[in-house]
């Protein structure tokens, strides 16, 4: 990921709504929500919605995907792999030991069947 990229996606995320409407398409992967079901958690106005979704799909972070009369959000994981790729690229000035503590932060999060540290709207 080269920096602007990086910073577009930091952009997308630096809005209370965006990072909410992030968080819950994580929670939801890998089959995603359809854009009403994501207003309705959040309780946002629909063309309101409309415009974060869009704004999270330009950043790359999310995609979109027709199924019958719903379009399904759900989070581009390869785009979160590259974000956070770039932003430990060059961690720890060789020494892995110090970034030990960051990847088993970041290992659990997927071994907790599906609940997450913090929840979202529920």
């Amino acid at each position: 990921m080269e920096s602007e990229q990086a910073i577009l996606v930091f952009a997308a995320l630096a809005q209370t709504t965006r990072l909410d409407v992030f968080r819950l398409l994580m929670k939801h992967e890998p089959d995603g929500l359809p854009a009403g079901e994501i207003a309705r958690h959040l309780t946002i106005p629909h063309n309101t919605m409309s415009t974060h979704l869009a704004i999270l799909t330009r950043a790359g972070l999310i995609e979109a995907r027709r199924q019958s009369r719903l379009i399904i959000y759900r989070v581009k994981l390869e785009s979160v792999r590259d974000l956070t790729g770039f932003l430990v690229n060059q961690c720890c000035g060789g020494h892995p030991e110090v970034c030990a503590p960051l990847v088993a932060e970041l290992s659990p999060c997927c071994q907790n069947n599906g609940t997450a540290k913090e929840d979202i709207h529920d």
